[in-house]
């Protein structure tokens, strides 16, 4: 089962590459059409010269969060979140005569 590990690998980081060249809008898309890259990524796929080259040069970069833009913060965290939960007035099964 081990030897087939390394053919696995570069099979999913295959798959990778062409499914998120194809989600990736065209007007996102680096260096190539996408048209281009579709073709890079499958004739060069066994290689795994595609796929890095997608995931390096073609991939859109993704914008960091500047300073003051605020981060999506977990329900349980966000303090507004938590003051807009109405207060619990059933007292459950046991409560009710």
């Amino acid at each position: 089962m081990l030897r087939y590990l390394p053919f696995l690998l570069v099979l999913a980081l295959w798959i990778y590459a062409f499914i998120d060249c194809l989600n990736t809008p065209e007007d996102e898309v680096r260096g190539l059409p996408k048209i281009a890259w579709v073709f890079v990524i499958l004739l060069f796929g066994e290689v795994l010269v595609g796929p890095v080259a997608w995931l390096v040069a073609g991939r859109p970069k993704r914008p960091a969060p500047a300073a003051g833009q605020q981060r999506w913060v977990a329900p349980d965290d966000n303090p507004e979140f938590l003051r807009s939960l109405k207060p619990d007035t059933d007292n459950g099964p046991e409560g009710r005569a």
